[in-house]
């Protein structure tokens, strides 16, 4: 995904995950992308202001004028104050492992953003488990 933004602020809160997403920028000379260890809810706090974290320090936020927003959440979805702020973005890409909780979360997000793509898919056949990818773009 790097090639298709000009800057990639990611965060991962497993550290192994970090570790990985971090040699495999390394390895393939990824010079756009920049991982933080941090909770989406963290996240969350520092984009509204409420909290300063060590983690970003030397990362001026206000500095990316990120048009689109990739929430990846775990099955229990987006929490509200995470939903309020992936509102504030023109384009949302969402990715989920919960279609209750993916349902949950666009009865919030369509009220200023509307579905343009969804795509199913089924990386654990013969299992009641799927991926679900929802492009939604501000109306």
């Amino acid at each position: 995904l790097a090639r298709n933004f000009d800057r990639v602020l990611a965060t991962e809160i497993a550290k192994p995950s970090v570790a990985a997403a971090q040699y495999n920028i390394a390895a393939n000379h990824i010079d756009n992308v920049q991982i933080i260890r941090m909770a989406a809810e963290e996240f969350t706090q520092a984009m509204n202001g409420v909290r300063e974290f060590n983690r970003l320090q030397g990362i001026d936020l206000k500095s990316y004028q990120c048009e689109t927003i990739f929430v990846d959440p775990p099955r229990s979805g987006l929490d509200s104050e995470t939903e309020k702020m992936v509102q504030a973005y023109p384009r949302i890409l969402y990715i989920s492992c919960n279609p209750e909780t993916l349902c949950k979360n666009l009865e919030t997000l369509s009220q200023t953003h509307k579905v343009e793509r969804l795509a199913l898919f089924d990386q654990f056949p013969y299992t009641h488990h799927m991926e679900c990818g929802v492009l939604l773009t501000a109306k």
